[in-house]
């Protein structure tokens, strides 16, 4: 059986910051709702795709990419993402017709996945399929990784969460508060702030767009320095943040979105890691997901009894997606953005 299969298509290689031009939604595409012969593989009916920052990278040209999971899109084909989708056919042992799955997939309606190993099989489905975009998925476990695993975590660490709002900030502000930190986060709206501190319980958090010195502004939040800092900015706020660490802080680099769309910024406080024996590192979850499952033994609890929340902005349909993927990268978004495939 051959179906039609509306894509997401990239037009060409892009610099500085998408627009929804670069971006076409192809109608007149088809697909065989059969994995070909010979071939180990499933196809799939896309349920919820994730909107991420990320997307707009893989948008332009990536020589030499260190890993297939950071090479360029082709223009002409449909991007890729993380998404939930159900199983159409299967040729894989693993895998069955029904099955509900989370991975890379296409940003369209059907996709034909040839490395099916590289799929979670979902078998908790007393939670929102979507929150396996992002809660239960690559961002939660983003969240998990880099707060547990990599910033050594103590009662009453005083840590710092920039992009505090976004599908990875939100949980690990929980996970501190959680372990009994004192937690403040940042995001470029007064909304934001609000629900940082009424709906996820941040002790407090701040405007960073209404702060003229960002230096000033973290010693007002921190007199006493930073234990922890959970880097998803980059440039002037990592600057600021350097200055105001504590001996032997530790900061997880999960990305820096202020490095992804114009001239990158400079850092100019690196001593600060010396003089302070303060570690930085940079870490990639696909190098973690050999921990998914007791990840997932520790967050689905707190998701049943309510002690985390997720917000999630739900947009409709891939004619959106374009547009969604914009105001993400513009900050417009309100939480985790997902894209509402079927």
């Amino acid at each position: 059986m051959e179906v039609k299969n509306k894509q997401v298509i990239l037009e060409d290689y892009i610099k500085g910051s998408p627009k929804e031009s670069d971006m076409v939604v192809m109608t007149d595409r088809r697909i065989k709702l059969k994995v070909p012969d010979g071939v180990n593989g499933v196809v799939l009916k896309n349920l919820y795709l994730s909107c991420d920052p990320y997307v707009r990278n893989r948008m332009a040209k990536i020589e030499n990419p260190s890993d297939a999971s950071y090479a360029s899109f082709t223009p002409g084909s449909a991007m890729f993402g993380f998404g939930v989708a159900r199983v159409v056919d299967s040729s894989h042992p693993g895998l069955s017709a029904g099955n509900l799955v989370w991975g890379s997939i296409g940003w369209e309606e059907y996709s034909l996945n040839t490395k099916p190993e590289t799929l979670f099989k979902i078998e908790h489905t007393d939670v929102p399929l979507s929150y396996y975009t992002g809660i239960l998925g690559m961002h939660g476990l983003t969240a998990y990784v880099g707060f547990y695993e990599i910033c050594s975590p103590k009662k009453g660490d005083r840590v710092y969460i920039s992009s505090a709002f976004g599908s990875v900030g939100q949980l690990v502000g929980q996970f501190a508060k959680l372990m009994g930190c004192y937690v403040v986060g940042s995001a470029g709206s007064s909304e934001k702030v609000h629900l940082l501190k009424d709906k996820l319980g941040y002790d407090d958090a701040f405007n960073y767009k209404e702060e003229q010195d960002l230096d000033a502004a973290l010693k007002r939040y921190f007199p006493d320095g930073i234990d922890i800092y959970f880097e998803n900015i980059g440039g002037k706020m990592l600057d600021a943040v350097l200055l105001n660490m504590r001996p032997n802080g530790r900061i997880a680099v999960c990305g820096m979105i202020s490095q992804y769309h114009r001239e990158p910024e400079g850092v100019y406080n690196l001593m600060c890691l010396l003089y302070k024996q303060v570690r930085m590192q940079g870490f990639v979850v696909f190098n973690y997901y050999h921990l998914y499952q007791q990840f997932l033994n520790a967050v689905l609890p707190l998701i049943r009894s309510r002690e985390i929340v997720y917000v999630e902005e739900m947009i409709h349909g891939l004619d959106n997606a374009p547009a969604a993927l914009v105001g993400l990268n513009n900050s417009r978004n309100i939480g985790k953005q997902v894209i509402v495939v079927a």
